[in-house]
């Protein structure tokens, strides 16, 4: 692949060949064709060209023709007129001072509202008002007329029957959000630097070797393919890949020198995954046996086992406050992932966790809850503790489908369903949280489309183009949604409104 460069003409040569350099540099040089140069060129003119690396040198192919530079020709002629200007003039009413209006003369004066008086106004609408045949102060008081008299507030309270209340939904208390950890954002310094110590004709192969040698091969296969298409002579691939193994060395400290620094500035927040992951990248020979490495690597795995403990101690003390205030579901989740591999989950929280998860776990419970628990406990590694009597008296069809997925993981559960754990095949996985699907809109029908452009249909808006969404499955807020967020799915079962 061709790259553009700025050359500057050395000399010429009597053969018809040029001399040339980097504008402004000593290297890189080299001899170009005389003929792919503009007629008039001379030594010491800067131009650029379309250069061709490859491990025999650089190939200049073209000059690259500047944009010229054009002005526009088009004016606009101003014609003047010879005749005298006559400018507009104007002459400003005087203004009265006694009103303060313009125009207005003093007979013509409004009256002000202040100067009416209140109670004039009211004699004239209490004039205006029709009267009956005595005055206004013989008026009858108001009162119930026929009807009977109404009984007391406690009279009315008392004779009231007694209805049954429905049961009052009390959401359980939210938990307190740790902060968010931080992605690793590595930097390229490091790697900068050592690109810029490669010569110009090798960076690209050094930066196909950050990637991997698999990107060198393919690279070099595809590029000896289309060389061979045009019946040039292609790269040898044992002296490129040659070259590719000796820089791969210096490519990889590099690359995580700059990890590594990235990683110990944000020690204290940054996600354990990541931080893992360049502690498992410094068992490297090459990164062991670099001294500028030594200190980094010292550094990191002293950090990683100090933020494992802290974060184990702060999940299982997230894992107890959801146990307490009833947040079982999320309780579930939380134990299904902790923070140090091979870590034993307390035998006294496991207890505790089983117990609010069997209370859960009723007869009377919805299908809906039964799902959810389900779902969570199932990856829990307190499933073998857990004890169930009796299936629920409402069984729905999304309820034995999440019992026929999970039997192999609760077998005791699916007996009581009536399902056998077969033990074979693949087992399952928790389910991931999924977006509703959205409905296109239907396309407007020809009267609508009048309707809109008139102008007063314009007011409205059309309801046939607004776009619908599909409401989820009776079963996908139960199984799939994260229930830790949501008040109704956390609750216990008893104090679920019916």
């Amino acid at each position: 692949m061709s790259r553009r460069i700025e050359i500057e003409l050395t000399s010429s040569r009597p053969d018809g060949t040029w001399t040339w350099r980097a504008a402004g540099a000593r290297e890189p040089k080299g001899v170009l064709d005389g003929t792919i140069l503009p007629s008039g060129s001379k030594t010491g003119d800067v131009m650029k060209v379309d250069a061709e690396f490859d491990l025999d040198g650089i190939e200049i192919l073209s000059v690259v023709q500047n944009r010229a530079k054009t002005t526009k020709v088009e004016t606009l002629a101003l014609i003047t007129d010879n005749r005298n200007f006559q400018p507009v003039t104007q002459q400003l009413a005087k203004r009265d001072k006694r009103d303060g209006r313009p125009g207005d003369r003093p007979g013509n004066r409004r009256p002000d509202r202040r100067d009416v008086r209140s109670d004039d106004r009211r004699d004239d609408r209490r004039d205006r008002r029709p009267r009956g045949e005595g005055d206004s102060g013989d008026r009858r008081p108001r009162g119930n007329g026929d009807r009977p008299d109404r009984p007391a507030d406690g009279e009315r309270r008392d004779r009231r029957p007694d209805r049954p209340r429905r049961p009052r939904f009390e959401a359980p208390p939210e938990l307190p959000q740790r902060p968010r950890a931080k992605r690793l954002k590595a930097g390229s310094a490091h790697r900068k630097e050592v690109l810029a110590a490669i010569p110009e004709n090798q960076r690209p192969i050094a930066e196909l070797a950050l990637q991997g040698m698999q990107a060198v091969r393919q690279k070099l296969k595809t590029a000896n393919e289309a060389l061979a298409a045009e019946g040039k002579p292609t790269m040898p691939e044992q002296s490129v890949l040659q070259m590719a193994q000796d820089l791969l060395p210096k490519l990889r400290v590099a690359d995580w020198l700059d990890r590594a620094e990235a990683a110990k500035r944000d020690l204290e927040r940054l996600d354990l995954r990541d931080l893992r992951s360049v502690v498992a990248a410094a068992n490297d020979p090459v990164i062991e046996r670099d001294d500028a490495c030594r200190p980094l690597v010292a550094d990191l795995r002293a950090g990683l086992v100090t933020r494992t403990e802290s974060e184990h101690q702060n999940w299982l003390a997230d894992i107890t406050a959801a146990v307490e205030i009833g947040r079982v579901v999320r309780a579930l989740k939380l134990a299904g992932q902790p923070p140090k591999a091979g870590a034993i989950f307390p035998e006294e929280l496991g207890r505790k966790l089983a117990e609010a998860t069997a209370a859960n776990l009723t007869p009377d419970a919805f299908p809906d809850r039964w799902i959810a628990v389900l779902e969570a406990v199932a990856f829990a590694p307190v499933r073998s503790l857990l004890t169930v009597t009796a299936p629920p008296t409402n069984v729905t069809p999304e309820l034995t489908k999440t019992v026929e997925r999970l039997a192999s993981l609760l077998p005791g559960i699916a007996q009581l369903f009536g399902v056998t754990a077969t033990g074979k095949g693949q087992a399952p996985k928790p389910l991931r949280p999924t977006k509703p699907k959205r409905i296109p809109p239907k396309p407007a029908a020809p009267a609508a489309a009048a309707a809109v452009a008139t102008p007063a249909a314009s007011v409205e808006a059309p309801v046939a183009n607004t776009p619908a969404v599909e409401a989820p499955a009776a079963n996908t807020p139960a199984v799939e949604a994260p229930a830790a967020d949501t008040p109704a799915v956390d609750a216990p079962a008893g104090d679920t409104p019916a």
